[in-house]
């Protein structure tokens, strides 16, 4: 019998080569638009789809694409630069409690930082919203903010942080939150399990360090692992694995290079101790932002490929796996020309994308 296309190419992918052969390129349908650089994409439950505009509104937006209203009750949002309103994420519970997580810059006495709220969706307007995790320190930047938030399958939150642009070594430094995952309960409390719980000058928020700015994070759906992208400075983007207590390397290991000089900002490793990144993009940068695993029968041959957003490489990468590895890489929806910022598959199997700039878009692809 012979074997299906994508099972061919998939094993020509794992004899090496990271080109994959060209094919179709997907259809980009606009489902809505007039969106002032949207950042993140929720659905709900009953087809609505929720999205966040970095200046900080919530807009709901209604299964036909009609832009219906904007959420209130929001806590006020310290938007500027990089930072602002970002993700956002609905409670897997949301049927019994109604409840939305969003991450956002708070300001506050010595800066700013970044902080995880939640609150009940009631009609178009936010209740019961409270703060259950603020970053420290606080500084004052307007960049790196992060920031992703992702479910793990046992109901804890992880939170991906960006290092503030921090200069020094705070990302190495367990004491803090830049440059860090976090793990917290919905209610905010620490889980037991953390690797650095009851450790004197630890944090015990902290699930992994060594990070510069996460944008995009997602669980990968066979392993519950929990995968993020970070951006590089010049060049240096990584695609990583965050396990408990690992040490992924910036600024000490490091593919990127100083801005406009091209000079070594650390080593590039491997080294005992740190993590080597799955993926990176070097020289140059994509700067990734939002990423989803492709499940379903929607897109045959992409079962199983990772969807990553690119802002400089303004395309949609599908990176073909063999586990944790990336054997195959194709660069999709370049004829838009538009900065992609999330991407999610939503529950009618479909694959959205948003596109950051000051008349964003939610696009659905078609294959």
């Amino acid at each position: 019998m012979p074997r299906p296309l994508h099972t061919l190419l998939l094993a020509a992918a794992l004899s090496g080569s990271l080109a994959l052969p060209v094919l179709a390129q997907p259809r980009a349908e606009v489902v809505a638009r007039g969106l002032a650089h949207p950042w993140a994409l929720a659905f709900l439950p009953d087809g609505r789809l929720l999205v966040t505009e970095r200046a900080g509104r919530l807009r709901l937006i209604g299964a036909d694409g009609r832009v219906l209203q904007t959420v209130a009750g929001l806590p006020p949002v310290d938007a500027g630069g990089q930072c602002g309103l970002l993700d956002l994420a609905v409670d897997p519970r949301f049927a019994e409690n109604g409840r939305l997580y969003w991450t956002y810059a708070e300001a506050s006495e010595g800066g700013n930082g970044v902080a995880v709220a939640r609150g009940r969706l009631e009609g178009g307007r936010l209740e019961d919203v409270r703060v259950i995790f603020r970053q420290q320190p606080k500084v004052r930047s307007s960049l790196h903010c992060g920031s992703r938030l992702v479910f793990g399958r046992d109901g804890t939150l992880y939170v991906g942080l960006g290092d503030r642009f921090s200069r020094k070594d705070d990302a190495q430094d367990p004491s803090n939150h830049l440059g860090k995952v976090v793990r917290i309960t919905t209610e905010g409390t620490v889980p037991a399990d953390n690797p650095y719980v009851g450790q004197a000058g630890r944090a015990p928020e902290v699930w992994s360090l060594g990070h510069r700015n996460i944008q995009a994070a997602a669980l990968h759906p066979a392993t519950g692992e929990v995968w993020t992208a970070e951006h590089g400075p010049q060049g240096g983007d990584e695609l990583n694995v965050v396990e408990a207590g690992r040490n992924y390397g910036w600024p000490l290991l490091t593919f990127g290079r100083n801005y406009g000089l091209g000079t070594r900002i650390g080593e590039e490793g491997p080294r005992p101790g740190f993590e080597q990144p799955l993926r990176t993009w070097a020289p140059t940068s994509v700067a990734p932002s939002g990423m989803a695993f492709v499940a379903g029968e929607r897109y045959p041959g992409w079962q199983g490929s990772l969807l990553l957003g690119t802002l400089r490489g303004e395309a949609l990468l599908r990176l073909t796996l063999d586990g944790r590895r990336v054997v195959a890489e194709e660069r999709l929806l370049q004829g838009l020309k538009e900065r992609i910022r999330d991407v999610r598959q939503g529950p009618d199997g479909w694959v959205y994308v948003v596109t950051d700039s000051a008349d964003g878009k939610v696009l659905r692809l078609r294959p």
